[in-house]
């Protein structure tokens, strides 16, 4: 993870702009609960199989989102922040996959609001170290209501010293993204990501000894033959490796996996056609 100022991470992120701030929350715990891993409630018990009660001081946040806005789009945006901020991803899921809303916002997050839909609902928790060594965690849980009402809720903590966070480890912290590069076309592509996303990619590249993975992935098609979407995956992850090298990421520093339909992860922001870009810093002496 990108060794940012501490300054720059204890800023609780900027607000999804069409959104409201609903209720603020201070979060100041000798162990607050952290899921890393899907909810189940048994007894009226919370289990998950990787969770964790961690020292932190921080506050929580509830928006609802403006009617002519997404809940996806306000994911988005923080995805955006906590990337720029060189966060690491340490759990992800959506929907179903998440377990019940209903524990989510009762037991978990104490805010009866956002009890909604279990297929309507996503949820992150993310790292980000600072210069000092400093951890931050921040958590984004987003949910549609029967109402049709769309709420988010954020936590953003700071960490006590003492304080394990599953995930959180000297492998893991290496590695940076991943920058999401939805992708359309055949003969030539063209490539879905913003100049920011660039200039992140370019940072991370430039440290010494850093190496760039692409991962090509295509959905299938119907009645598609699985060559043929490997073939679609692997000839776009091509092409964003020639923009690369071109933009001075060379292409000895790549590395190109293609998966193409083979593998699907529950979020929805990696789905369908797309190339998904990570960054691994060298280790020591490297």
């Amino acid at each position: 993870m990108a060794q940012t100022t501490n300054g720059d991470l204890a800023a609780f992120p900027a607000a999804y702009p069409q959104s409201s701030l609903e209720d603020e929350e201070p979060v100041v715990s000798s162990g607050h609960l952290v899921l890393f891993s899907p909810v189940r409630e048994i007894n009226n018990q919370i289990r998950s199989e990787k969770m964790a009660r961690i020292p932190v001081t921080g506050v929580g946040r509830l928006y609802q989102v403006n009617r002519d806005a997404s809940r996806g789009e306000a994911r988005a945006h923080y995805q955006r922040i906590l990337q720029a901020r060189g966060a690491q991803v340490l759990f992800e899921c959506s929907g179903r996959d998440c377990g019940r809303s209903n524990v989510w916002a009762n037991q978990i997050f104490d805010q009866s609001t956002l009890y909604g839909r279990d297929s309507d609902q996503d949820y992150l928790v993310a790292a980000a170290v600072g210069e000092s060594g400093k951890t931050w965690l921040t958590l984004i849980y987003t949910v549609t209501r029967g109402t049709q009402r769309e709420y988010v809720w954020v936590e953003h903590l700071e960490t006590s010293e003492g304080g394990a966070i599953p995930g959180l480890d000297s492998a893991s912290a290496r590695i940076r993204g991943p920058i999401i590069v939805p992708w359309q076309g055949g003969v030539t592509h063209s490539f879905d990501w913003s100049a920011s996303d660039r200039r992140i990619l370019n940072s991370w590249a430039d440290e010494d000894g850093a190496s760039v993975v692409l991962t090509g992935y295509a959905s299938l098609g119907e009645n598609e033959p699985l060559e043929d979407a490997m073939a679609r995956a692997r000839n776009a992850m091509e092409s964003l490796s020639q923009v690369l090298d071109k933009s001075g990421v060379s292409r000895n520093r790549q590395t190109l996996i293609t998966v193409g339909p083979a593998i699907i992860i529950p979020s929805p922001e990696r789905q369908g056609d797309r190339v998904e870009i990570v960054v691994i810093r060298g280790g020591p002496g490297e």
